[in-house]
C-alpha cells in the first residue's frame, strides 16, 4: 500500500514538473503572423514551434494576437482589450507589425512611436525579460504579382519598407531585443513565384519554412 501511494505521488510530481517545463509562446502581429492564405500548420510561428519541438524544446504556441490588415494602432487596441493578456505572461513573445501602416500611407513618426510602445508591451508580456522577445522584419511585398497587377510602385514600396525595418531594428537594439531580418528571403519571390501564396500577395508555406529555419537556431539558444 505504501509503495502504491509513493508511486502515485511520484507520478503526480513528474506530470506537474513536465507541465512546468513547457514553454509558452505568444505571437503578435498581422496577416504575416496568422499566415494569411496558408494552413495554420504552415505559418512561420507554428513551423518554428514544430522545429524546436523536434530538437527537444517543449515550446507551445499558446496564443496569437494578429489579424489580416492590422496596423500598429489596431494591434495596440487589440492587446489593451484582451483580458487574457492583462492577467498572463509568456516565456517567449514575437512581434511582426507595420506593413499595413506603410500600405495605408501612415506617417513614419506614428510607426516609430507605436512600434516602440508595442515592443515595450511585448517585453512586459514576456515577464519583463527583453531577452525572451524577438522581432521579425517586414517582408517586401513589392515583388509580388499583386503589386504589378494593381499598378503599385514596387520601388517605392521597397524603399519605404526598408525605412520601416530600419526603425524597428534600431528600436529593438535599444531595448536589447533580437531582430530577425527575413526581408532578403522575401525577395526570392522576384524569380520564384512558389514563394508566394495563391492570393499572389502573401508568403507561401515554402517562404514561411525558410523564415522559421532562419529564426530557429537563435531562438533555440535563447531557450536552452
Amino acid at each position: 500500500m505504501k509503495n502504491i501511494k509513493f508511486l502515485i505521488i511520484f507520478l503526480f510530481a513528474t506530470v506537474n514538473l513536465m507541465a512546468q517545463e513547457q514553454i509558452s509562446y505568444l505571437a503578435l502581429g498581422d496577416s504575416y503572423t496568422i499566415g494569411e492564405a496558408v494552413d495554420s500548420d504552415s505559418t512561420w510561428s507554428q513551423l518554428l514551434v514544430t522545429k524546436l519541438n523536434q530538437k527537444g524544446i517543449d515550446l507551445k504556441l499558446e496564443k496569437i494576437v494578429a489579424t489580416t490588415g492590422w496596423t500598429t494602432d489596431e494591434l495596440i487596441s487589440a492587446i489593451e482589450k484582451d483580458k487574457e493578456l492583462a492577467n498572463n505572461t509568456y516565456d517567449v513573445v514575437s512581434l511582426l507589425i507595420g506593413v499595413n501602416n506603410q500600405y495605408r500611407g501612415y506617417g513614419i513618426k506614428q510607426y516609430e512611436e507605436e512600434f516602440e510602445f508595442l515592443l515595450k508591451k511585448a517585453i512586459q508580456l514576456a515577464g519583463k525579460k527583453a531577452e525572451n522577445v524577438f522581432v521579425v522584419s517586414i517582408p517586401d511585398y513589392g515583388v509580388t504579382p499583386f503589386v504589378k497587377k494593381n499598378n503599385k510602385n514596387a520601388e517605392l514600396i521597397g524603399k519605404e519598407l526598408k525605412l520601416y525595418n530600419q526603425i524597428a531594428q534600431n528600436i529593438s537594439n535599444d531595448y536589447g531585443v533580437m531582430f530577425f531580418d527575413i526581408t532578403p528571403i522575401s525577395l526570392k519571390a522576384v524569380w520564384d513565384k512558389t514563394y508566394v501564396a495563391k492570393d499572389e500577395l502573401h508568403p507561401s508555406a515554402k517562404m514561411y519554412e525558410e523564415w522559421a529555419e532562419y529564426i530557429e537556431s537563435s531562438v533555440y539558444l535563447m531557450l536552452k
